[in-house]
């Protein structure tokens, strides 16, 4: 049933945030401090460049400048701007603002995709915001102006790349890895010269170092980006942005388990709040029809009868 599948692709994409919650604690326990471009480009650039030598495919046409802006606006910018708020703010507060992209992604899917804004989604969007702010306000709760800026303009990006995607599709013939290894290659070749110039190679990296860049380039790049943009072709573009409240939901429990943080009641209010979020997110059927598990072609290529690319 197309609902099952439903189910289980948004609990299939729902993995990619619950890695990228770990981001936080690797970021900070594994990681030479102070460098969120060394982060971001190891992450993303040699993961790319797997991908590309596995698909063997290039991209053509229009799709150079496409697969540049997403990958500066899916991984580029963003992974940059992540970074920079981890090395800023607590792992929680740095959530909080990000937790603004699904709000960003609502009103972009309206102005790009022609999506309604229904009161069940925007619903959806002030619980989850609501969530996280009980998940990462706590007492202690530190904000740093450079880190939720740095916060609040990753949102903007990874909003902007979602929306983008879901819009632009994927070209025929081309394979979901291949596509991931594009932005994921793009994006790190953006990183990497502003990378040597502006903060250089540490001058030594040790075994910790190395097993934090591995499990962020592997797990966080490689495998978690695949399994995101097939939920983005899959999954309105809202309830693939709400799915990343898992991110925080992943970063509290890292804390109480590895970190030996304490859990109050409001955070575990919070956490339920955030699951609330999700459930109302999800795709719902109208008088017969089920959300397609394919990005729909362009329009002219509807009205014409072929399938290409926009």
């Amino acid at each position: 049933m197309k609902t099952d599948r439903i189910a289980v692709d948004s609990a299939i994409t729902a993995l990619a945030p619950l890695v990228w919650g770990s981001t936080y604690l690797v970021t900070t326990e594994f990681l030479p401090p102070g460098r969120p471009l060394l982060a971001a480009t190891v992450r993303a650039l040699p993961a790319g460049l797997i991908l590309l030598a596995i698909g063997r495919t290039l991209p053509r046409g229009h799709w150079w400048w496409r697969a540049a802006v997403l990958g500066t606006l899916n991984i580029g910018a963003f992974l940059y701007l992540l970074f920079v708020a981890a090395y800023h703010l607590p792992g929680g507060v740095a959530a909080l603002v990000m937790a603004v992209q699904p709000t960003i992604v609502l009103v972009l899917s309206a102005l790009l995709l022609k999506e309604r804004i229904t009161a069940t989604y925007a619903a959806a969007c002030a619980l989850g915001l609501a969530g996280v702010a009980l998940l990462a306000l706590t007492p202690s709760a530190e904000l740093d102006t450079v880190g939720v800026g740095a916060g609040l303009l990753g949102a903007v990006s990874m909003a902007s790349g979602i929306v983008l995607t879901k819009r632009w599709g994927r070209p025929p013939g081309v394979g979901l890895l291949t596509f991931t290894g594009w932005q994921l290659s793009f994006g790190g070749i953006l990183l990497l010269p502003v990378t040597l110039i502006g903060e250089g190679l540490p001058d030594a990296v040790d075994g910790r170092n190395i097993a934090g860049f591995a499990y962020l380039g592997f797990v966080g790049a490689l495998l978690a980006y695949a399994v995101w943009f097939r939920g983005v072709e899959r999954l309105p573009a809202l309830t693939v942005s709400v799915l990343g409240f898992a991110s925080p939901l992943a970063a509290m429990v890292l804390g109480y388990l590895v970190l030996d943080e304490t859990l109050s009641p409001a955070q575990l209010a919070g956490a339920l709040t955030v699951v609330v979020a999700v459930i109302l997110a999800r795709p719902r059927t109208a008088k017969g029809r089920e959300p397609s598990d394919r990005p729909p072609p362009p329009r002219r290529a509807r009205r014409a009868g072929v399938s290409r690319a926009s």
